[in-house]
């Protein structure tokens, strides 16, 4: 999940256009909202339609995970990795 993790935060960085960060200065922990990395709404719409055109994630906004999700970098890989893995599923039970 490390590369996955990694992968994301460059996104991010490149993404939001934050300059000056290093992806690797990310902790994959840390919040990426508020205190965290201080990120707003609209980085995350704009996060989200990045997530979703790289891996072909979606997002329920009526789903009430969503915001664990975008918490950190760790849950945005480890609900990547669940999409990828139930996607997988679905055409092996084809």
């Amino acid at each position: 999940m490390d590369d996955l993790e990694l992968e994301i935060k460059h996104m991010i960085v490149s993404v939001l256009k934050l300059e000056g960060l290093e992806p690797s200065s990310i902790n994959s922990a840390d919040p990426l909202f508020g205190d965290g990395l201080g990120l707003d709404s609209i980085d995350a719409l704009e996060l989200g339609v990045a997530l979703r055109k790289k891996y072909g994630v979606t997002f329920d906004k009526a789903d009430e995970n969503v915001k664990r999700h975008f918490f950190n970098v760790q849950n945005l890989a480890s609900f990547v990795q669940s999409q990828r893995q139930g996607a997988s599923d679905a055409v092996v039970a084809r």
